[in-house]
């Protein structure tokens, strides 16, 4: 896969990591040095994972061009994890002809976007856009996966659990539509 004489083997690997990152609508990235993954939007294209983010897109905290992240996509169906690999992490130059293929994949995958008609204007501004390709073979794969729980503690955020509605809220709001009939 990079570099490599290509095998039997190494064909069905490099199908696995396309067709499950095409599947998947997130998948878990770690930077080198990071203490865990971070879910992350992107788009299969030309070969390799694209993501955009940074200024108001999702964050890319300690990807950089040549180093290795950790990947790792989950399977569609069962939610657990279905293929993990290396990836070798490049920086796409704004209008590039790579940067624009991979902006145009990206914006069909961008949901609830505030300016739909100028994104890629302001990704070229404002944003990265990182190329994740897959080096060697998977780290894990179906028959392959790793003992480890791989559970961690929540990331830190200002969101909290939502509590229990005050008992007299519905008869309050009923009685309101009541009065209205």
């Amino acid at each position: 896969m990079d570099g490599m004489t290509a095998t039997a083997d190494d064909f069905l690997d490099r199908a696995l990591v396309e067709e499950s990152a095409k599947k998947s609508g997130l998948l878990w990235v770690q930077a080198p040095g990071a203490d865990q993954s971070r879910p992350v939007w992107h788009a299969w294209y030309d070969g390799a994972v694209v993501v955009v983010g940074d200024a108001g897109e999702q964050p890319l905290h300690g990807l950089a061009a040549g180093a290795l992240a950790a990947v790792t996509v989950r399977s569609k169906d069962k939610w657990g994890r279905l293929v993990g690999w290396q990836a070798r992490v490049s920086v796409l130059e704004p209008r590039s002809a790579a940067w624009e293929g991979a902006v145009e994949e990206l914006k069909g995958k961008r949901l609830n976007a505030p300016d739909t008609d100028t994104i890629a204007d302001r990704w070229a501004a404002e944003c990265r856009v990182l190329r994740l390709e897959p080096v060697g073979a998977p780290t894990e794969q179906p028959g392959s996966m790793s003992d480890a729980s791989h559970a961690a503690e929540p990331m830190p955020s200002p969101a909290t659990t939502r509590q229990p509605i005050p008992a007299g809220l519905p008869k309050l709001v009923l009685g309101r539509l009541r009065r209205k009939s």
